[in-house]
Protein backbone atom coordinates (compact mmCIF):
# COMPACT_ATOMS: atom_id res chain seq x y z
CA UNK A 1 0.00 0.00 0.00
CA UNK A 2 3.14 2.28 0.55
CA UNK A 3 4.13 2.32 -2.39
CA UNK A 4 1.03 2.88 -4.94
CA UNK A 5 -0.29 5.89 -6.26
CA UNK A 6 -2.85 8.30 -4.43
CA UNK A 7 -5.40 7.08 -7.10
CA UNK A 8 -4.53 3.53 -6.15
CA UNK A 9 -4.21 3.98 -2.43
CA UNK A 10 -7.75 5.83 -2.44
CA UNK A 11 -9.16 2.43 -3.42
CA UNK A 12 -7.14 -0.04 -1.59
CA UNK A 13 -7.76 2.29 2.08
CA UNK A 14 -11.75 2.37 1.23
CA UNK A 15 -11.61 -0.79 0.11
CA UNK A 16 -10.01 -1.98 3.36
CA UNK A 17 -12.69 0.39 5.46
CA UNK A 18 -15.90 -1.43 3.61
CA UNK A 19 -14.51 -4.53 4.19
CA UNK A 20 -14.51 -4.16 7.09
CA UNK A 21 -17.32 -2.20 8.33
CA UNK A 22 -19.21 -5.54 6.86
CA UNK A 23 -17.72 -6.93 8.77
CA UNK A 24 -18.39 -5.44 12.05
CA UNK A 25 -22.20 -5.09 10.88
CA UNK A 26 -22.50 -9.19 10.04
CA UNK A 27 -20.43 -9.48 13.72
CA UNK A 28 -23.19 -6.82 16.50
CA UNK A 29 -25.92 -7.87 14.05
CA UNK A 30 -25.63 -11.52 15.26
CA UNK A 31 -24.79 -9.83 18.86
CA UNK A 32 -28.05 -8.50 18.40
CA UNK A 33 -26.79 -5.03 18.90
CA UNK A 34 -28.98 -1.59 18.83
CA UNK A 35 -28.95 0.27 15.91
CA UNK A 36 -27.42 3.15 18.03
CA UNK A 37 -24.31 1.05 18.92
CA UNK A 38 -24.12 -0.41 15.05
CA UNK A 39 -23.77 3.38 13.99
CA UNK A 40 -20.96 4.81 16.68
CA UNK A 41 -18.99 1.56 16.10
CA UNK A 42 -19.11 1.75 12.14
CA UNK A 43 -17.89 5.26 12.79
CA UNK A 44 -15.02 4.81 14.86
CA UNK A 45 -13.65 1.33 13.51
CA UNK A 46 -13.93 3.22 10.21
CA UNK A 47 -12.55 6.28 10.91
CA UNK A 48 -9.54 4.86 12.64
CA UNK A 49 -8.88 1.88 10.07
CA UNK A 50 -8.62 5.25 7.54
CA UNK A 51 -6.37 7.61 9.20
CA UNK A 52 -4.17 4.70 10.51
CA UNK A 53 -3.59 3.42 7.20
CA UNK A 54 -3.16 7.17 5.77
CA UNK A 55 -0.78 7.67 8.88
CA UNK A 56 1.52 4.80 7.88
CA UNK A 57 1.94 5.41 4.11
CA UNK A 58 1.82 9.18 4.00
CA UNK A 59 2.82 10.52 7.29
CA UNK A 60 3.12 14.31 6.08
CA UNK A 61 0.09 14.31 4.44
CA UNK A 62 -3.12 15.83 6.30
CA UNK A 63 -6.43 14.35 6.84
CA UNK A 64 -9.71 16.03 7.45
CA UNK A 65 -12.16 13.35 8.47
CA UNK A 66 -15.86 13.84 9.76
CA UNK A 67 -15.02 11.58 12.94
CA UNK A 68 -11.95 13.66 13.92
CA UNK A 69 -10.83 17.02 15.03
CA UNK A 70 -10.05 19.76 13.07
CA UNK A 71 -6.32 20.33 12.51
CA UNK A 72 -5.91 23.83 11.09
CA UNK A 73 -2.65 23.38 10.55
CA UNK A 74 -4.27 21.64 7.25
CA UNK A 75 -5.15 25.10 5.85
CA UNK A 76 -1.10 25.78 4.91
CA UNK A 77 -0.71 22.34 3.55
CA UNK A 78 -0.12 21.42 -0.30
CA UNK A 79 -1.88 18.01 0.73
CA UNK A 80 -5.08 16.87 2.56
CA UNK A 81 -7.02 13.79 2.37
CA UNK A 82 -10.45 14.45 2.85
CA UNK A 83 -12.85 11.44 4.03
CA UNK A 84 -16.02 10.30 5.15
CA UNK A 85 -15.41 7.05 7.09
CA UNK A 86 -18.50 6.09 6.91
CA UNK A 87 -21.40 7.87 4.61
CA UNK A 88 -25.34 7.15 5.02
CA UNK A 89 -24.73 6.14 9.05
CA UNK A 90 -28.62 5.88 9.44
CA UNK A 91 -28.71 3.78 6.17
CA UNK A 92 -25.35 1.35 7.59
CA UNK A 93 -27.11 1.33 10.97
CA UNK A 94 -30.21 -0.07 9.20
CA UNK A 95 -29.35 -3.57 7.22
CA UNK A 96 -29.76 -5.06 5.12
CA UNK A 97 -30.16 -1.32 3.33
CA UNK A 98 -27.06 -1.16 0.84
CA UNK A 99 -27.21 2.47 -0.04
CA UNK A 100 -24.14 3.66 2.30
CA UNK A 101 -20.29 4.27 1.42
CA UNK A 102 -16.85 5.27 2.43
CA UNK A 103 -15.17 8.21 0.77
CA UNK A 104 -11.68 8.93 0.53
CA UNK A 105 -9.98 11.70 -1.47
CA UNK A 106 -7.06 13.80 -2.09
CA UNK A 107 -7.47 17.56 -2.31
CA UNK A 108 -4.32 19.11 -3.86
CA UNK A 109 -3.86 23.00 -3.71
CA UNK A 110 -7.71 23.00 -2.94
CA UNK A 111 -8.73 20.95 -5.57
CA UNK A 112 -9.85 17.14 -5.30
CA UNK A 113 -7.14 15.18 -7.59
CA UNK A 114 -7.90 11.76 -6.45
CA UNK A 115 -10.46 9.24 -4.71
CA UNK A 116 -12.55 6.72 -4.26
CA UNK A 117 -16.08 6.19 -3.32
CA UNK A 118 -17.20 2.45 -1.87
CA UNK A 119 -20.45 0.77 -1.68
CA UNK A 120 -19.14 -2.28 0.43
CA UNK A 121 -22.93 -3.57 0.07
CA UNK A 122 -23.40 -3.47 -3.43
CA UNK A 123 -19.52 -4.75 -3.82
CA UNK A 124 -18.55 -1.51 -5.99
CA UNK A 125 -15.84 0.56 -5.80
CA UNK A 126 -15.15 3.60 -7.85
CA UNK A 127 -11.98 5.16 -8.18
CA UNK A 128 -9.90 7.58 -9.70
CA UNK A 129 -7.46 4.99 -10.81
CA UNK A 130 -9.43 3.16 -13.41
CA UNK A 131 -11.83 6.19 -14.29
CA UNK A 132 -15.82 4.37 -14.52
CA UNK A 133 -17.24 4.32 -18.11
CA UNK A 134 -20.17 6.91 -18.19
CA UNK A 135 -23.27 4.66 -19.89
CA UNK A 136 -25.41 5.90 -22.33
CA UNK A 137 -28.65 7.55 -21.02
CA UNK A 138 -31.58 5.50 -20.18
CA UNK A 139 -34.68 7.17 -22.26
CA UNK A 140 -37.10 8.26 -20.39
CA UNK A 141 -37.55 11.55 -18.02
CA UNK A 142 -34.49 13.11 -15.97
CA UNK A 143 -33.46 11.16 -13.17
CA UNK A 144 -32.72 13.20 -10.10
CA UNK A 145 -31.35 11.28 -7.28
CA UNK A 146 -32.37 12.87 -3.72
CA UNK A 147 -32.70 12.50 0.16
CA UNK A 148 -34.91 9.86 0.74
CA UNK A 149 -36.29 11.97 3.51
CA UNK A 150 -36.20 15.35 2.60
CA UNK A 151 -35.46 16.30 -1.56
CA UNK A 152 -33.33 19.36 -0.95
CA UNK A 153 -34.59 22.82 -2.93
CA UNK A 154 -32.17 22.23 -5.87
CA UNK A 155 -33.17 18.49 -6.41
CA UNK A 156 -36.91 20.04 -6.53
CA UNK A 157 -35.98 22.98 -8.80
CA UNK A 158 -34.03 20.30 -11.53
CA UNK A 159 -36.71 17.65 -11.10
CA UNK A 160 -39.70 20.28 -11.63
CA UNK A 161 -38.17 22.63 -14.65
CA UNK A 162 -36.75 19.38 -16.62
CA UNK A 163 -39.97 17.53 -15.92
CA UNK A 164 -37.54 15.33 -14.69
CA UNK A 165 -38.66 12.39 -11.73
CA UNK A 166 -36.69 12.65 -8.02
CA UNK A 167 -35.41 8.89 -6.58
CA UNK A 168 -34.63 9.12 -2.97
CA UNK A 169 -31.73 7.36 -1.84
CA UNK A 170 -29.46 7.42 1.08
CA UNK A 171 -26.08 8.20 1.53
CA UNK A 172 -24.29 10.97 -0.84
CA UNK A 173 -21.96 8.55 -2.03
CA UNK A 174 -24.81 6.20 -3.04
CA UNK A 175 -26.70 8.58 -5.07
CA UNK A 176 -23.23 10.55 -6.64
CA UNK A 177 -22.36 7.00 -7.86
CA UNK A 178 -25.38 5.95 -8.96
CA UNK A 179 -25.31 9.01 -11.74
CA UNK A 180 -21.83 7.45 -12.44
CA UNK A 181 -23.43 3.94 -13.08
CA UNK A 182 -26.41 5.32 -15.28
CA UNK A 183 -28.94 4.57 -12.21
CA UNK A 184 -29.28 8.46 -12.32
CA UNK A 185 -29.06 11.22 -14.01
CA UNK A 186 -28.64 14.11 -11.88
CA UNK A 187 -27.66 14.78 -8.34
CA UNK A 188 -28.39 18.71 -7.29
CA UNK A 189 -28.01 19.42 -3.37
CA UNK A 190 -28.64 22.50 -1.56
CA UNK A 191 -28.13 22.75 1.94
CA UNK A 192 -26.65 20.23 5.21
CA UNK A 193 -23.51 18.90 3.77
CA UNK A 194 -19.98 19.80 4.54
CA UNK A 195 -16.82 19.09 2.83
CA UNK A 196 -16.49 15.20 3.44
CA UNK A 197 -19.87 14.52 2.12
CA UNK A 198 -19.55 15.63 -1.34
CA UNK A 199 -15.13 15.49 -2.19
CA UNK A 200 -14.65 11.70 -2.63
CA UNK A 201 -18.02 11.51 -5.03
CA UNK A 202 -17.30 14.97 -6.77
CA UNK A 203 -13.33 13.85 -7.61
CA UNK A 204 -14.76 10.20 -9.15
CA UNK A 205 -17.74 11.93 -10.88
CA UNK A 206 -15.61 13.93 -12.86
CA UNK A 207 -13.61 11.30 -13.54
CA UNK A 208 -16.36 9.34 -15.15
CA UNK A 209 -16.56 12.56 -17.24
CA UNK A 210 -19.99 13.66 -15.61
CA UNK A 211 -20.43 17.86 -14.98
CA UNK A 212 -19.39 19.18 -11.51
CA UNK A 213 -19.59 22.01 -9.90
CA UNK A 214 -21.53 24.70 -7.61
CA UNK A 215 -25.17 25.17 -8.05
CA UNK A 216 -24.61 28.66 -9.47
CA UNK A 217 -21.91 26.53 -11.84
CA UNK A 218 -18.56 27.97 -10.27
CA UNK A 219 -16.30 25.44 -9.38
CA UNK A 220 -15.86 23.13 -6.28
CA UNK A 221 -13.09 24.10 -4.11
CA UNK A 222 -11.87 21.72 -0.79
CA UNK A 223 -9.73 22.30 2.61
CA UNK A 224 -11.82 25.46 3.26
CA UNK A 225 -11.29 27.36 6.59
CA UNK A 226 -15.35 26.76 6.99
CA UNK A 227 -15.79 23.06 5.37
CA UNK A 228 -19.71 23.25 5.45
CA UNK A 229 -19.78 22.90 1.87
CA UNK A 230 -24.02 23.27 1.15
CA UNK A 231 -24.23 22.42 -2.95
CA UNK A 232 -23.58 21.27 -5.73
CA UNK A 233 -24.69 19.83 -8.68
CA UNK A 234 -23.29 16.38 -10.56
CA UNK A 235 -24.74 15.43 -14.27
CA UNK A 236 -24.67 14.19 -17.07
CA UNK A 237 -22.61 16.86 -19.31
CA UNK A 238 -25.31 16.84 -21.89
CA UNK A 239 -27.90 18.06 -19.21
CA UNK A 240 -25.48 20.39 -17.31
CA UNK A 241 -26.72 23.76 -19.34
CA UNK A 242 -30.37 22.43 -18.43
CA UNK A 243 -29.91 22.11 -14.77
CA UNK A 244 -27.64 25.41 -14.30
CA UNK A 245 -30.02 27.41 -15.94
CA UNK A 246 -32.77 26.12 -13.80
CA UNK A 247 -30.79 26.36 -10.87
CA UNK A 248 -30.12 30.23 -11.52
CA UNK A 249 -33.82 30.88 -12.32
CA UNK A 250 -34.65 29.55 -9.21
CA UNK A 251 -31.73 31.18 -7.38
CA UNK A 252 -32.82 35.15 -8.81
CA UNK A 253 -36.82 34.51 -7.99
CA UNK A 254 -35.54 33.63 -4.60
CA UNK A 255 -33.01 36.41 -4.35
CA UNK A 256 -35.91 39.25 -5.81
CA UNK A 257 -38.32 37.81 -3.14
CA UNK A 258 -35.88 38.36 -0.52
CA UNK A 259 -35.18 41.63 -1.55
CA UNK A 260 -39.01 43.03 -1.81
CA UNK A 261 -39.63 41.55 1.92
CA UNK A 262 -36.88 43.88 2.80
CA UNK A 263 -39.10 47.09 1.91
Amino acid sequence: MKDASDHLLARLIADDTGAALLALREQLQRRGTSRWDLEAQGDSVAHKLIVGHLGNVRPEDYVLSEEGADDRRRLGAKRVWIVDPLDGTNEFGTPPRPDWAVHVALVENNIAVAGAVALPAMGITLATDEPPTLPEREAGPIRVMASRWHPSAAAQVVARETGGQLIGLGSAGAKAMAVVLGHGDVYAHSGGQYEWDNCAPVVVAEAAGLHVSRIDGSPLRYNNSSVYLPDFLICRPELADRCLEALKQAMSHERNWRHSEDY
